[in-house]
Parts: structure tokens; C-alpha cells; sequence
């Protein structure tokens, strides 16, 4: 199977997007090319699974995607916003306001109920929010009769529902999701994407996940292959034998 690279960046209806991103680590002959002129953008209302071998730059495109690093070079948008115009301040504001995370280590305050954890991030930034939202949110991902439970009260699978339902609670412009159910069985995996798709298809949001799993990657509509720092290979509508097929192209 040929190597095609994705189209070109079409800047409209982005809820993110990349445009020339480079990261290099070091300098000099110990210098590492996390990422090498990357293009890419993230449409509206989809969920885009990034994969790619270890050190292929899939995490450092998220993180610089998401404002959690730096570019050495080009820019990322999250919407119209060039993330490297923002000041830390700017960038904790984007973060909260606009961008959502789910993580493998859940990060939930162990002292704080469900539905405290979905709700903190919006409390601290002193926001308003819609209370039916929320309620919808925490029934969609199947904790309505856990709400008042702290982390320590919840299984693995219900914890990482805390974590989906909290990003999603504030109605980001995006929300990111690295290696997200890395920690889960399998069952409560397919639950979690489940609803991830579901969460795009239905309540209208935008995803990115970086995964290493092909099982996971066809959940999305489609998926972006990273090899060396470089964007080398996009699939639409992934099936796991499609996504396998891809890496051994890739691997040869």
C-alpha cells in the first residue's frame, strides 16, 4: 500500500488546526525532531484518532495543540486564537474556557463527589453553567446514581467516566484525549469510546485521541498517521484491519 500523505489544511470549520508545526528538543547533534512542518486541522463535530510508533511526535502534536507546550517553529489555532500570542495567563484561560482533556490517570480529587470532579474546572474559573447540561452529560455516560460517590467509591471504568464527562461538561471548542482508555479492560474500553463517539455524533462535540491501539482508532472517523515527526498517512472511516494494515505499510 502507497504512503498518502493528508490533504492540505482547510482552515474552515476548524475547531483546531496546525499549520508548518515544528518541535525540536536539544540543539545541535543531540537535537531531536519531535515534529517536522505539520499540517493538519481538526473539522468541527468529528473524532480524529492520531496514531503512530513511539517517538512518531503523536503526543507532542496534542500537547502542542492543546497549549500545553511550545512550538519551536509554525503555529497551532485553537479556533481563530494563534496559541503562540497567549501568555500564561491567556493560556490557562484558553485551557479552561475552550479546550477539554481526558487523561489515562483520571486526575480526579480524591476528596470531591462525581459530580464535584465534572464540575471543577468551571468552579474555579468562577463560570456559570447550565445545570441541564451537565445532568444530561452525567446520564449520557451512565453515572446518574453515582454522583455523590468520591473516586475511592468508583471502579476504574466510572472513574474515566468522570474524567469524559468533565471535559465535556463545559461544551469546549475541543477536547483532547491521550491514550484515554490505556488503563481500562476491554469491555469498559468499548464503553468509554462508545460514548465518545456518541458524544460527537449526537451532542455535536469535537475529539482528538492519541492512541496506539487499532481497536480503539476505528471508533473515530477517522485516523492520521505520524512516522518521524512528519504527517505520512490518513484513513477514513478506520477499521482495525485497515489501521493494522496501515502500520505494517509504515513499519516496511
Amino acid at each position: 500500500m502507497t504512503t498518502v500523505p493528508p490533504a492540505p489544511v482547510v482552515m474552515d470549520n476548524a475547531a483546531a488546526y496546525a499549520v508548518n508545526a515544528s518541535k525540536v528538543y536539544g540543539a545541535g547533534d543531540t537535537a531531536v525532531h519531535a515534529l517536522r512542518d505539520v499540517n493538519v486541522g481538526f473539522e468541527r463535530g468529528r473524532f480524529t484518532a492520531i496514531m503512530g510508533p513511539s517517538g512518531s511526535g503523536k503526543s507532542t502534536l496534542m500537547h502542542c495543540m492543546a497549549g500545553l507546550d511550545r512550538l519551536t517553529g509554525g503555529e497551532t489555532y485553537i479556533g481563530d486564537t494563534a496559541v503562540s500570542t497567549l501568555n500564561d495567563k491567556q493560556l490557562t484561560e484558553l485551557r479552561r474556557e475552550k479546550v477539554g482533556f481526558i487523561f489515562q490517570a483520571f486526575n480526579l480529587i480524591p476528596t470531591l463527589n462525581a459530580r464535584e470532579n465534572i464540575t471543577l474546572p468551571m468552579d474555579l474559573g468562577g463560570r456559570d453553567y447550565d445545570n441541564a447540561w451537565v445532568d444530561e452529560v452525567i446520564s449520557t455516560v451512565g453515572l446518574a446514581d453515582r454522583v455523590t460517590h468520591r473516586p475511592n467509591e468508583l471502579s476504574g471504568g466510572q472513574q474515566q467516566r468522570v474524567a469524559v464527562a468533565r471535559a465535556l461538561a463545559s461544551r469546549p471548542a475541543i477536547v483532547f484525549g491521550d491514550e484515554p482508555t490505556g488503563n481500562l479492560d476491554s469491555r469498559t474500553s468499548a464503553d468509554i469510546l462508545s460514548f465518545m463517539r456518541q458524544a460527537v455524533d449526537d451532542l455535536g462535540q469535537t475529539i482528538v485521541m492519541v492512541t496506539h491501539d487499532a481497536v480503539s482508532a476505528s471508533y473515530a472517523h477517522r485516523a492520521l498517521f505520524l512516522a518521524d515527526g512528519r504527517m505520512v498517512q490518513e484513513l477514513a472511516d478506520p477499521t482495525p484491519d485497515k489501521v493494522y494494515d496501515t502500520i505494517l505499510n509504515l513499519e516496511s
